[in-house]
């Protein structure tokens, strides 16, 4: 069985759960899990975790990502993208330099509602699946980070934006809310998802990719470690005698590793078996002066 991050380039028209049947039957495994839904229409990075590494799809989730969307101005549709129905069409009286001070005043902690044709539930039924049957519901709106957000070119009535945001964030919605901020009305016209943590495009397959590699053969290639998603976090090696508390998911004191270091309480430590393979991540527990785990992958690689 495979045990990592495959970075996949999704390509518009597969939906995430496409992307992890069509790899269940590329890689020949069932434990496969996506870190995070991504528009059917949308195309970019999502990573995919493979055995052990599925315990990271929920951390994965949360972290940062960074799109380029291209806002269409003047449109407005149920789906807040272009795959809807049109709404409203409005005339787009704005300059250039009006569309970036727009788009600059929704940097830093904002909120947002959620849209209808949108994942998530309520009563125990999707919103999407609400609208569909032309029902609309009242959403809270949820607080929201815009990190960074670059209008890379306008060319009216299309502006092209560069977007790094928090979990939950909306790109559809973000899109729709400039356009009603500048009073002409907006919309998602396609999107593109360049980075999950530090996950890039740079490091991203297709699927086609991936199975041309597998017909040479070469699937491992594809395959980035578990322990490369905690590469930021110091290490320790644990002596062999001391493994099979590893391999039990318990505690073991600094002494028990070979480099016998105290870092400061709750900083993540990657640590390893005597043998250099990862088990998991822990953290420093003053209180009793040991490492606790706090995720464990216990699996051999």
């Amino acid at each position: 069985m495979l045990n990592g991050i495959i970075v996949i380039n999704k390509e518009p028209g597969f939906t995430s759960h496409d992307v992890v049947a069509k790899m269940r039957g590329i890689c020949g495994q069932r434990k496969i899990g996506h870190t995070g839904t991504l528009d059917p229409a949308a195309e970019g990075v999502l990573p995919v975790c493979l055995g052990t590494a599925t315990k990271l799809c929920d951390l994965l989730a949360d972290r940062d990502k960074e799109y380029v969307a291209e806002l269409l101005l003047g449109v407005e549709t149920d789906t807040q993208d272009t795959t809807g129905h049109v709404l409203r069409e409005s005339p787009v009286n704005v300059s250039p330099e009006q569309v970036r001070e727009c788009a600059a005043s929704f940097v830093g902690g904002i909120m947002q509602v959620p849209p209808m044709y949108s994942a998530l539930k309520v009563n125990g039924k999707k919103l999407y699946e609400l609208a569909r049957e032309g029902r609309e519901v009242e959403r809270r709106a949820r607080p929201v980070t815009i990190h960074e957000l670059e209008v890379l070119e306008v060319r009216l009535p299309v502006a092209v934006l560069r977007v790094v945001c928090s979990k939950g964030t909306y790109i559809r919605t973000l899109c729709a809310d400039i356009g009603e901020r500048l009073g002409c009305g907006g919309t998602m016209q396609s999107l593109r998802r360049t980075r999950v943590g530090s996950f890039n495009l740079s490091g991203a397959i297709t699927l086609g990719g991936l199975q041309g590699l597998k017909d040479e053969q070469r699937l491992g290639e594809a395959v980035k470690p578990v322990d490369s998603v905690f590469a930021g976090c110091p290490a320790l090696h644990v002596h062999g005698d001391y493994t099979g508390r590893l391999d039990n998911g318990n505690a073991f004191f600094p002494g028990q590793s070979c480099e016998n270091v105290v870092y400061e309480p709750e900083r993540w430590v990657r640590v390893y078996r005597h043998d250099g393979s990862f088990a998991g991540i822990y953290a420093y527990a003053p209180e009793k002066k040991w490492y606790r785990p706090v995720k464990m992958f216990l699996e051999k690689e």
